[in-house]
């Protein structure tokens, strides 16, 4: 069982604030996500503690004023939703869902090359 928390859509944007700058306050926050969601303050609020909860936000308590900072990198992140989506969608088989892709996309020669490079390495 991986102890990376799990990260919803909504909260995701608050982390990806969070992994360009931090630490930050929660108006910090929310002034960051204003012009990109529609979010009230209240909401964001909320998903700053949910993470906060779920031990992917660490803080720091100065005078009146919390300053949050991940306590998880966006990498892990990264990884622990794909392995979620791996397993809900192709019981973990990488193979399906990489063909699958491939079929659809149009790639350049220096992207084939750089997943033969990929791809030789493991």
């Amino acid at each position: 069982m991986s102890n990376k928390p799990k990260i919803s859509e909504a909260e995701w944007e608050v982390m990806k604030v969070l992994w360009n700058r931090s630490p930050v306050t929660a108006n910090e926050v929310i002034s960051a996500l204003s012009g990109k969601t529609a979010w009230n303050p209240r909401t964001i609020r909320t998903l700053i503690n949910r993470l906060v909860a779920k031990k992917a936000l660490g803080f720091e308590k100065t005078g009146r004023q919390y300053h949050y900072y991940p306590l998880v990198s966006e990498e892990a992140s990264v990884q622990t939703e794909t392995k979620s989506f791996l397993e809900r969608v192709h019981g973990g088989t990488l193979k399906p869902i990489l063909a699958a892709f491939l079929e659809e996309q149009k790639l350049t020669p220096d992207e084939i090359a750089e997943l033969k490079e990929i791809l030789d390495k493991s």
